[in-house]
């Protein structure tokens, strides 16, 4: 069922690419670029940039801060997502 399928060579595929993407950024921007939020593939905020003109309007500011995070994280879910499709279909677990 499985063929020639090397668990331990799989294992260490699948070790590889977390660490690969664990250490992936992922970069949004919110307002037109007034905000710009940097996390990595464990969903850590890096990097926070915040232009000095939102330093006086703390509503917007809070909007925009977890507007850019949330879309950071998405794009984070959303590769993590791809990758493991990609690992998974190329080993043919069918044939």
């Amino acid at each position: 069922m499985f063929g020639n399928l090397d668990l331990n060579e799989m294992m260490k595929k699948l070790q590889k690419s977390m660490e690969e993407q664990n250490t992936k950024t992922y970069t949004a921007k919110s307002g037109g670029g007034l905000v710009e939020v940097t996390v990595n593939g464990q969903f850590e905020v890096i990097d926070l940039k915040i232009d000095d003109s939102l330093l006086e309007d703390k509503e917007s500011l809070q909007i925009l801060i977890m507007s850019a995070v949330n879309d950071a994280i998405k794009m984070a879910v959303e590769d993590k997502k791809q990758e493991a499709l990609n690992m998974f279909g190329g080993l043919n677990l069918g044939q």
